[in-house]
């Protein structure tokens, strides 16, 4: 089952409060301070992020068993993770990238 979790917005605009993420050569916003739950996301020109993802709003969910929600489905980016506790991918559905986040206790 599915959870919404946030949605994520490409922009060229710097935003305030933004992190940067020096492996994904990406400037990122926390969506937990955002009351509408948006991370702002604006990538460096040379980011290895796939252009959908680069160019497209993602939504993410909370899944609790993030390889069968991968099945079937275009793979954008590989399961990873970036902090202790939280694994995810990005798959293609509908056209769109959506971001799957699976939490584990730590």
């Amino acid at each position: 089952m599915r959870k919404f979790d946030h949605v994520g917005i490409p922009t060229s605009v710097i935003q305030e409060n933004e992190n940067y993420m020096e492996g994904a050569k990406l400037f990122v916003t926390d969506y937990a301070n955002s009351p509408n739950k948006i991370e702002w996301l604006r990538f460096e020109a040379d980011s290895e992020f796939p252009e959908l993802i680069q160019t497209t709003a993602h939504i993410a969910y909370q899944v609790e068993d993030l390889q069968a929600e991968m099945e079937g489905k275009t793979v954008l980016i590989e399961p990873f993770s970036p902090k202790e506790g939280l694994t995810i991918a990005f798959v293609v559905e509908e056209g769109a990238p959506i971001e799957l986040m699976q939490v584990t206790a730590v």
